[in-house]
């Protein structure tokens, strides 16, 4: 912990400096638009021209995965992503008998390759501005009651509209935090199926001891492919793979899917980030990795079974320590408040009024935010009820009310448009692990119980009279939910069975509170979007499109430069070689999280010592780029994004070039493990040629 805060406070020094709100994004900093890429920047600095259709080709050529990210690499619907983003793809597709997770999986042919039930994955195609649209629609809204009405109904609307204009899964995406609105369409893939992941062992090795660490060696990679009809899909853009390794100081670029920054948000947002939400899912994801280490340390069936979920709580877990860490050091946080200090400076210098008293407007509202956030994630957020059934059951119950309504003034996840992701979510055979679901249950009623206290009357009327652990059990016992057909009947309007399963009477017992919730939290998040208009309005009469929104999950570009640094006095080379990773197995004595898989310890004569297997960049990504394509000026792939070094964790709040980096997994060992370890040799040569062999 003393390592990251000290990586937190060399990133302190340059906070100041940082995405100050009216200041031009400094050296490699920026999650672009692909409609308002930073040609200028790249020009100026890198000397390269950003043209429309390299843009176009990065654009369709990279893949959201959930999400994640991903890239096509061959004409036949060959999807490049990380391990550990189709880590749960690979749970759900191994068993008791066959652990894909631990051995690795190769289809040797197509008709070999295993589907992968309830995944979707989405390739961008347009997008288009409907900021008038949308806030002409809103704008006469007296209330923000109102107002947020006004504004899911117009989004459902455009959104609806697209989907039978074009036939593309379309998403209004919400920008400078209600500044503007795109339209983004995206052609949609559900059909897809697993063909090649490499053991554990390797794609994270060094386990949860390296997370966030460098030097790293670790062959996070898996490839998945997209069917249509039946047959491989063919696509039009895909990666060609580098035939030369990055050298120090060589530009490159990531065109994926970050999930979230907070670089816009006001000190009164950062202030409910660092004393209540923060703290709050740390506590929660800490003492859901205890449950968990616990009962999978009981047999390796338990541990398969909860591999999925602690993966993801122990990666969030470790950021979010390090998120928090970077807001409760004060000399970060000094930078922070320096930041909104010079901003309401010169708003005052400009005369701009309505963005100042914007500012109290979300202080207002953060006040109320803070005071409702318990009950909120818990009961509306699901945070009491952990587990799959809970999440089948409230869908349903819910889905049974929506679709009655008309289209505009549904809640959006049940919206026309959004159907067909919703259907293959909700009615996947994926497995249901009722052992999992039960532990899992039972740990978030109890903290339920201890947030809101045993007399609340909610916890009361949900344990009825039981133990969380004894309800839990009742729960799980009590429905059917596991079924994939029973969910297809009650979604069907079928209502056998439905009157007296125990996680369906759970989901309508707390329905009308969590909706409550839910209202007053949409209307405090429409209060908030105005004020953000109006702030990001004056910031474009003051700077002009020379900044980029916060991430929200959608297709960014960034760019950076290869490059080590210094930490601690020691300088770190920006990449390793496959050297290296022997050396270090052998220094920590093969001992777990540092064994290898016996194809590379039996395999080590046939790789080239010298093989980059990972490297490090100042390109600006956060979670959701892991499995981005990295690309060169030619737009060929040399690397793939699977994760950021200590420094790196607060640069959701502020860039950091100085210590700061990604890292990446070398395009060479990609493609050398595939050939040398794996014997994949079908496999490179789709990849090198950029199709199937006929």
């Amino acid at each position: 912990m003393q390592t990251l805060i000290q990586a937190l406070r060399r990133s302190a020094g340059v906070a100041t400096l940082c995405c100050l709100a009216l200041v031009s994004a400094r050296a490699d900093e920026g999650l672009w638009l692909f409609s308002h890429p930073p040609r200028e920047a790249l020009r100026q600095a890198h000397g390269f021209e950003l043209t429309d259709a390299w843009l176009d080709h990065a654009m369709k050529a990279s893949v959201r995965f959930g999400g994640a990210s991903g890239s096509f690499v061959s004409a036949d619907g060959l999807v490049l992503t990380n391990h550990h983003v189709g880590r749960s793809a690979i749970q759900r597709l191994s068993t008791a008998t066959r652990n894909l997770e631990a051995d690795g999986f190769l289809a040797t042919a197509p008709a070999d390759e295993l589907p992968v039930p309830g995944m979707e994955l989405s390739v961008l195609q347009s997008i288009e501005d409907v900021t008038a649209r949308v806030s002409a629609a809103v704008g006469a809204a007296a209330t923000p009651e109102a107002a947020a009405a006004a504004r899911r109904a117009i989004l459902a609307e455009i959104e609806a509209e697209s989907l039978r204009q074009t036939g593309l899964l379309s998403r209004v995406v919400t920008l400078y935090q209600g500044g503007w609105y795109h339209l983004y369409r995206y052609k949609n893939y559900t059909d897809v199926r697993l063909v090649f992941a490499p053991e554990d062992e390797i794609a994270a090795f060094g386990g949860d001891a390296d997370n966030f660490e460098y030097p790293r060696y670790c062959l996070d990679m898996c490839l998945f492919r997209v069917y249509e009809g039946g047959r491989p899909a063919r696509v039009e853009h895909y990666l060609r793979w580098a035939k030369e390794p990055v050298s120090a100081g060589d530009l490159v670029l990531v065109s994926g899917h970050p999930g979230r920054t907070d670089r816009q948000l006001t000190l009164a947002e950062l202030l409910t980030l660092r004393d209540v939400t923060l703290p709050q899912s740390l506590e929660s994801l800490q003492r859901t990795e205890v449950v968990l280490t616990a009962w999978g340390g009981r047999d390796a069936e338990n541990q398969r079974r909860a591999a999925r979920v602690l993966d993801g709580v122990l990666n969030n877990r470790k950021r979010t320590t390090g998120q928090l860490g970077a807001l409760q050091d004060p000399v970060f946080f000094a930078g922070l408040v320096s930041r909104e200090a010079d901003l309401k400076a010169r708003l005052q210098a400009a005369g701009e009024e309505r963005a100042l008293r914007a500012l109290d407007r979300i202080a207002a509202g953060e006040a109320e935010r803070r005071t409702a956030w318990v009950r909120t994630a818990l009961l509306e957020q699901g945070g009491a009820f952990r587990g799959q059934l809970f999440g089948y059951a409230r869908d349903l119950v819910r889905v049974a009310v929506e679709r009655a309504k008309p289209d505009g003034q549904r809640l959006r996840e049940y919206s026309d448009a959004r159907r067909q992701s919703f259907e293959l979510s909700l009615l996947s055979v994926s497995p249901v692990h009722e052992d999992l679901e039960r532990v899992l249950l039972a740990d978030s009623l109890g903290r339920m119980v201890e947030l809101l206290g045993a007399e609340d009357p909610t916890v009361v009327r949900v344990l009825a009279g039981r133990s969380p652990r004894a309800r839990a059990v009742e729960l799980v016992a009590g429905t059917r939910l596991a079924d994939p057909a029973f969910r297809r009947a009650i979604y069907s309007g079928q209502t056998e069975g439905a009157d007296a399963d125990a996680m369906l009477a759970l989901a309508r017992l707390v329905d009308a509170e969590a909706r409550t919730l839910r209202a007053a939290a949409e209307a405090r998040a429409e209060a908030s979007a105005q004020a953000h208009s109006d702030l990001a309005a004056a910031r474009f009469r003051l700077m002009g499109g020379s900044q980029y929104p916060d991430a929200t999950g959608t297709l960014r570009l960034s760019y950076g430069t290869v490059s080590g640094y210094r930490e601690d006095g020691v300088e770190v080379p920006f990449e390793t070689v496959t050297a290296g990773l022997y050396e270090r197995h052998a220094l920590q004595k093969n001992r777990v999280p540092f064994t290898l898989p016996d194809r590379w310890v039996q395999g080590r004569d046939r790789l080239a010592p010298g093989t980059p297997f990972n490297f490090v960049a100042t390109t600006d990504i956060v979670g959701g780029n892991s499995g981005s394509p990295v690309l060169n000026r030619r737009g060929e792939l040399v690397g793939l994004v699977f994760d950021g070094n200590l420094a790196s964790l607060a640069i959701g709040f502020a860039y950091d070039d100085a210590t700061a980096r990604a890292v990446h997994v070398a395009a060479p060992i990609m493609l050398e493990s595939l050939r040398a370890i794996y014997g994949a040799s079908a496999l490179v040569a789709e990849i090198e040629n950029g199709r199937l062999a006929p």
